[in-house]
């Protein structure tokens, strides 16, 4: 039998910052559930004083690549120059990996030529039940919502793009810093194909940042920028905090 390649080659790129204690189990549930169906897995240590690149390195197979210059978008930049597949997925360093998570993506591309970046929601694992509905109704009333009339949107967490359409972008925007930066990526994308979100397309998450900011406050930051962002071309939030 002839050994048939497959068409798409999926390059997993993790951003992480000082994420010792996540990237472990982060890396684990993409190996296992993912049932050797990546190309490579990239982990990009973003300037991190921690044992993150130690902890990557311990999963055989994953490559570490070093960015000196702190930022979540010149950290995804970097992996968008390192890595050699077709398909770029990216991940957050606190995420778990559902099964099934690859074969959706897969299949979405094979069945949509014109597909272009595919997205979806976050479940949080460490949060109490009430935030957990929180989380839900602001998926289904606001976000949801936004999608169909603006006919696209990013979690910046849970994401997979074709490089094609990466290439035409020039990559990501670097000169934003946090917040927007998702938002812009599902608007620029968009003038090249379809974006598409998901609700069931969902991966597990860390609620960190939702406990130590606060919900309400960080609603209202994501809602803000995304206006920004639809409208001006900008994000409105320029500083942000990291909670680790």
């Amino acid at each position: 039998m002839k050994n048939i390649k497959p068409k798409y080659k999926i390059s997993l790129i993790i951003p992480a910052y000082n994420e010792e204690k996540y990237i472990g189990e982060c890396l684990d549930y993409a190996i296992k559930n993912s049932n050797n169906k990546f190309f490579e897995i990239i982990v990009v240590d973003n300037a991190s004083t921690d044992n993150t690149r130690m902890e990557s390195l311990k999963r055989p197979g994953v490559k570490v690549v070093r960015e000196e210059k702190k930022g979540l978008t010149r950290a995804r930049q970097s992996g968008y120059l390192e890595a050699k597949g077709n398909l770029f997925a990216y991940i957050d360093a606190d995420t778990r990996m559902p099964k099934n998570w690859v074969d959706r993506v897969i299949k979405e591309f094979e069945k949509d030529a014109n597909l272009v970046c595919l997205s979806g929601p976050y479940v949080y694992y460490d949060i109490s039940k009430l935030q957990q509905f929180f989380t839900k109704i602001y998926c289904y009333l606001l976000v949801m919502p936004a999608y169909w009339i603006f006919g696209y949107m990013v979690f910046g967490g849970n994401f997979i793009i074709k490089k094609e359409v990466l290439d035409k972008m020039s990559g990501f925007d670097t000169m934003i810093e946090f917040y927007g930066e998702d938002v812009n990526i599902a608007r620029r994308s968009s003038a090249f194909g379809k974006v598409k979100f998901m609700p069931q397309h969902y991966i597990d998450i860390s609620g960190r940042r939702l406990t130590n900011q606060g919900a309400l406050s960080i609603f209202k930051e994501y809602v803000l920028n995304f206006l920004s962002e639809v409208f001006l071309h900008k994000p409105a939030t320029k500083e942000y905090k990291d909670f680790r």
